[in-house]
């Protein structure tokens, strides 16, 4: 796929994290597709993913997600994002975050993401969420 074909492909995913719709997110993979972040298990099949999604809506709910770029390194799309949100979910701490990560994608011959391999500090991600200073 073209990387201007491509870059509106991520902002509709870029719009759908910002959606508060866990399902919008899902339909961006293949139905067998993936989403692992870091070292953490993978989210395997759209049901995973969108509970995935929910998790972070969840404690998130007013969850921004912004696409900083998205470019091709001949293998596969790197997608970077920027995530900001206050913690006022259920039992949430009230506490804001801001964090930038990237996501690896591996595009299936359909145009959807068959493995997304994230990236961010998610120790960074649990202090700000408990209020923590660095």
């Amino acid at each position: 796929m073209s990387l201007p074909r491509m870059k509106e492909f991520a902002l509709g995913y870029t719009e759908a994290w910002s959606s508060q719709d866990p399902a919008s997110v899902a339909a961006r993979y293949a139905e067998n597709g993936s989403l692992q972040i870091n070292d953490n298990e993978p989210s395997v099949g759209r049901d995973q993913l969108e509970a995935t999604a929910r998790s972070f809506m969840t404690e998130l709910p007013d969850m921004v997600l912004t696409m900083d770029d998205l470019s091709y390194d001949g293998e596969r799309y790197i997608y970077r994002w920027t995530l900001d949100g206050s913690n006022t979910g259920p039992g949430g701490t009230g506490n804001t975050v801001h964090i930038s990560g990237y996501e690896e994608w591996t595009i299936n011959s359909d145009g959807l993401i068959q493995q997304s391999r994230g990236h961010m500090d998610l120790d960074d991600y649990a202090r700000q969420l408990a209020g923590e200073s660095p």
